[in-house]
């Protein structure tokens, strides 16, 4: 197959599902960090967040047990994050304070996790035949995504069709994953190691990281899809969201390979993405564009003169090499639409 398409997905597009956009998780984000006492009770914030600090602290050089060090910079945290683009850049902008890194990254995994939990991709395993709510989704794109990437496809052809396309999720959800295993065993009535298999010929990158491995995925410090976690999973999960600077490095990060997709690929796609110029940075190649590209973006709520910015944007992604580039003001589900024939196969 000679087209290779490499999808950019941002906060929007799981929007779609009711999960939390930046700036609805930098909202989140502040609410359980503010963390107040009264007469030594905990009045407010997360509890379980000042739980894992009391572990933390415990290990050595652990600050003798004392979590108020860490309490001062979720505070900061708190007020200071309005005035930030997202916690991505907030963090970055404090990339020299280890506290503020350690809880910012705790109210990430506590905020996605019941983001996942209160999806319309979530449901409840009551028994073992228990899916998602299909039905659920039609004004999302995840249908039309899995419409599009079946189309006229039996199974035995699925994994040299999977294999053409990657995906660079800057989201620290699952949905994505987690939509595909259980739509391919619902649709092809394949087993749970063949959809697995399936899904693993699809190139997936989360350069900033996810709260964690889907249980169907690895063996290791996994967790379910909006799962409830205590203290010590918690503290582990966080460790595996990463601040730009980490997202970069090519010796803990895919950067290495999110850059040669990019290179390759015939077909760019944007979407619910907000080309804030961090993400921009972390996805830009090295070398100089010397084949056609086609790109498509939505840009909902992104106005016409933002648009001519964003394109220039794109271009410098390949050294100010010239990209077909076509926007569509628009949500995802509707992008598809628009553009099936274009992103067909």
């Amino acid at each position: 197959m000679n087209e290779r398409t490499v999808y950019v997905i941002g906060a929007g597009a799981s929007k779609e599902a009711n999960l939390p956009t930046g700036d609805e998780l930098k909202s989140k984000i502040s609410n359980l960090l503010n963390i107040r006492f009264n007469h030594f009770e905990q009045i407010s914030g997360d509890y379980l967040i000042t739980d894992a600090l009391r572990e933390l602290v415990k290990q050595p050089n652990g600050q003798r047990g004392d979590i108020n060090p860490h309490l001062h910079e979720a505070w900061h945290i708190r007020d200071a994050l309005p005035l930030a683009i997202s916690i991505d850049n907030f963090i970055d902008a404090h990339r020299d304070n280890n506290k503020i890194t350690i809880c910012g990254k705790l109210a990430i995994v506590i905020s996605i996790l019941n983001a996942e939990k209160n999806s319309l991709l979530y449901f409840e395993r009551s028994q073992e035949t228990s899916t998602i709510h299909f039905s659920s989704l039609e004004s999302t794109w995840y249908l039309p995504f899995f419409q599009m990437l079946t189309e006229n496809c039996v199974k035995d052809n699925l994994k040299d069709r999977f294999q053409s396309i990657s995906l660079i999720i800057f989201n620290y959800d699952r949905c994505i994953e987690h939509f595909m295993y259980h739509a391919l065993q619902n649709y092809y009535r394949v087993s749970t190691d063949e959809a697995t298999e399936l899904i693993g010929c699809i190139n997936i990158y989360h350069p900033y990281g996810s709260v964690g491995s889907l249980p169907w995925l690895t063996s290791n410090d996994t967790i379910e899809f909006g799962a409830d976690i205590n203290k010590v999973q918690l503290l582990q999960l966080s460790k595996k969201i990463k601040t730009f600077a980490e997202g970069t490095d090519p010796s803990s990060s895919d950067i290495l390979a999110i850059k040669k997709h990019m290179e390759q690929a015939n077909r760019l796609v944007f979407m619910g993405f907000a080309f804030h110029k961090l993400n921009m940075q972390l996805i830009a190649t090295e070398k100089n564009r010397d084949s056609q590209l086609k790109c498509y973006a939505t840009t909902l709520n992104i106005s016409k003169s933002d648009e001519e910015v964003i394109r220039e944007q794109i271009s410098t992604l390949y050294h100010n090499a010239l990209i077909d580039t076509r926007m569509a003001n628009m949500k995802c589900a509707e992008f598809f639409s628009e553009f099936w024939r274009s992103l067909a196969f």
